[in-house]
Order: C-alpha cells, then structure tokens, then sequence
C-alpha cells in the first residue's frame, strides 16, 4: 500500500526541523567568527584583506546555512496544514524563504568577490560588490522579521512547539536583530552592528531550538497515525 499524502507531509515537515536546526546552527557559528561590520568601508576592507581566507571560509558557511533555512522554509510552506492556514503564519515562512534565499546571494559574493578584491586591494570592485552585497543583505532583515513573526504566532498558539516564555525570547531576538541591521547597515550608526551581531547569534540558537521541537512535534505526531 502507499504511504498517504498527509503521511507524507509530516514526514517531510519532519525533515524542515532538522533543516531548519542545523542550517540555523551553522549560521550561528559563520556569525560567531564574522564579527561585527564595520560602518566605515575602508576599515571594513582592511578587515577582509587581513584574513581574507578565514572570511571567505565563513561565507561560504553562511551559504549553505542560508540554504538550508531557506529550503526548510519552502517545506514548511507546502507540508505544515497550520502554515497554510494561517496567513500571517504563511506570509512569514515565506519571507523567511525568500530572505533567506536573498542573503544566500550575499554570502556567495562576499565569499568570492569581495574577499578577492579586499585582497587585492582593488578598492572599486570592493566597494562595487560590497553595495551589491549589502543590498542583497537587507534579505537578513526580512528574515529577522520572519523569525519574530513566527515566534510571535507561537506565543498566541495553544500547541506551541515551545514553551510561551521561549517563543516571547524568540520575539524579542527577531526584533533586535531586524533593529540592529537597520541601525547598522542602513543608518551607518556604529552600535547597530554588535547589537545585530549579537541579537542574530541569539535568534538562530533560537531557530535551532524551535526546528528541533517542531520536528519532534511532527515526529510524534507520525508514529502516532502509524500506531
């Protein structure tokens, strides 16, 4: 016999958990050797020269962490039945989809491009690629929104797949990091980028938290129709 279709998307809503945690833990550590971005460019570049490996090494990272998110944003659209009923549930997944999947841009070029040039010290192509790359970036700040709205729908929820307190945490982290970005990218304001840094650190161990408990949900929720 074959495995029905609602069997089938929990399985697969199953699987968008464990992208979700590990595209959000790998994330987390392309963020931990990141570092803050610096408002003033020309410090910025002689940053990326001096280890220009070591960036490109964390882009790439952040590139199939990216990835992961985005692709486990797209399940959860087409097997989760409370995302699709939900439109503000579903708007945020998809946000987070496409944010992600618009900052997977940024990663790859600042891991190709922009490292070369910092390198060598081509100043115009760094500052080409690097508006390039910031105006692909501001796809972070979407999903820093998507991730506050989502905790944000957890909260309200009944079954949440985190305790109240965690998806307020989650909230709160999504905000910041969305705040900081603007403070930092947008404004040029010097504080923006450690309170992004340190805001995003925060909301992807929270992502990783929620894919894991929202994989475990639909695990259970599996062996149970299987019974």
């Amino acid at each position: 016999m074959g495995i029905p279709m609602q069997h089938q998307d929990k399985q697969m809503g199953a699987i968008s958990g464990i992208w979700l945690a590990a595209g959000a833990l790998l994330l987390a550590a392309a963020l931990i050797f990141h570092g803050p971005p610096d408002a003033d460019l020309s410090v910025q570049m002689q940053h990326v020269a001096e280890g220009h490996a070591r960036w490109a090494s964390v882009h790439w990272v952040a590139a199939v962490a990216l990835f992961l998110i985005s692709g486990a944003a797209f399940l959860q659209l087409v097997t989760d039945p409370a995302v699709q009923r939900s439109p503000l549930l579903g708007s945020a997944w998809m946000v987070m989809a496409l944010g992600a999947l618009t900052t997977f841009s940024t990663a790859v070029a600042e891991a190709s491009v922009v490292a070369v040039a910092a390198e060598m010290a081509d100043t115009a192509a760094f500052m080409t690629w690097w508006a390039f790359a910031s105006g692909m970036g501001n796809g972070f700040w979407a999903l820093a929104l998507a991730t506050a709205l989502i905790a944000y729908s957890d909260v309200r929820s009944e079954a949440g797949s985190l305790p109240r307190w965690a998806a307020a945490a989650g909230v709160i982290c999504g905000v910041l990091s969305a705040a900081g970005w603007t403070l930092g990218e947008q404004l040029g304001i010097g504080i923006g980028g450690p309170i992004w840094l340190i805001s995003s650190l925060l909301m992807c161990l929270w992502l990783a938290w929620f894919g894991l408990a929202n994989r475990s949900a639909r695990a259970v929720s599996v062996s149970a129709q299987s019974a």
